[in-house]
């Protein structure tokens, strides 16, 4: 709490912590002589084999259709799912992904390059080596985001984004909500990498609340993590957000900043009254106005600044209701 005074710039992880973590299937664009109809499921039974965000979009999206079996299921985290499904390879990533597949994604190029820009990220799926559907996934950003992003702003804080999005979709949503750094395209992995290069430009605070989280909340000079978020990064922070409202960050940086200057406050006055009255008790107003100070005010004294140091230090009670 202490160190959240000296932050100059925040990091937050996007899904999660500014979104609900909730992505939508937004769009679904096929090729020639393909449906949505008979894609979807080929798709959804790969996707439910993997535990990411995106994947439970795409398999709520197809509730209700027969799936079939997905064997040899593979995941590269921040790389892409494949599967083999009615003797089809499936393949499902980024146009990054694909590409480092061998697997041209030009006919998509113009609808993926529009869908990045109003903030959705633009998924792509190959069957047997070749492009047959580009698919948009959607998070919301959470109805709080916004405030706590133009308080923080207030504050002169320097806002950055780390994301595994396309670094289009990342910069739009950044765009949005006004934050001024991004880092896109980020693998899992490559979370504390980022947090790393980011604390060259200041003392860093990093906000996120899933389990690959956790090592970048360990390596920022403050970790916060989100009440509602994963048991991991709970244990890496250094402050948790108990509500899970991404406001409070910003109350918790100001009762920082007010509990050290209450300190100081607190710190002077304790030592005006020794300064003043240390003296006077010495007998250092006797000889010249033969005052001495009466054990009586002297301990009244005493007892008066230990009331005021705490009456003082008790009005930091009332900080969230002044906010």
């Amino acid at each position: 709490l202490q160190a959240l005074q000296d932050v100059t710039i925040v990091a937050f992880d996007k899904t999660g912590t500014l979104t609900l973590g909730k992505p939508q299937l937004r769009a679904f664009h096929a090729v020639d002589g393909e449906t949505k109809d008979t894609l979807l499921p080929l798709i959804a039974a790969v996707e439910a084999q993997s535990e990411h965000p995106i994947a439970r979009a795409i398999v709520t999206a197809a509730e209700g259709l027969p799936l079939p079996q997905a064997d040899a299921f593979r995941a590269r985290p921040g790389h892409g799912v494949s599967a083999t499904v009615m003797g089809a390879s499936i393949v499902i990533g980024s146009a990054r992904d694909m590409a480092a597949r061998g697997i041209d994604v030009a006919a998509f190029a113009d609808q993926a390059a529009q869908l990045a820009d109003r903030g959705e990220t633009p998924i792509h799926v190959a069957r047997d080596g070749r492009l047959v559907a580009l698919l948009s996934v959607a998070d919301a950003v959470k109805p709080t985001t916004p405030e706590a992003i133009a308080a923080l702003k207030a504050r002169g804080l320097r806002l950055a984004m780390i994301s595994g999005d396309d670094a289009r979709t990342a910069r739009a949503i950044a765009r949005d909500l006004g934050i001024d750094e991004v880092v896109a395209e980020v693998p899992p992995e490559g979370k504390v990498d980022a947090v790393r290069r980011l604390k060259s430009l200041g003392r860093l605070a990093f906000v996120g609340d899933g389990i690959n989280d956790a090592p970048a909340l360990a390596e920022a000079d403050v970790g916060i993590a989100m009440g509602t978020g994963t048991d991991v990064a709970i244990e890496a922070a250094d402050v948790v957000l108990v509500a899970g409202r991404l406001p409070a960050l910003d109350l918790a940086i100001g009762l920082s900043q007010a509990t050290l200057r209450n300190i100081r406050q607190n710190l002077f006055w304790a030592f005006a009254y020794n300064v003043a009255l240390i003296p006077v008790a010495a007998g250092a107003l006797y000889p010249p106005f033969g005052i001495l100070l009466s054990p009586v005010l002297a301990a009244g004294a005493m007892a008066m600044s230990s009331v005021f140091v705490l009456t003082n230090a008790l009005r930091l009670r009332r900080y969230g209701d002044r906010t």
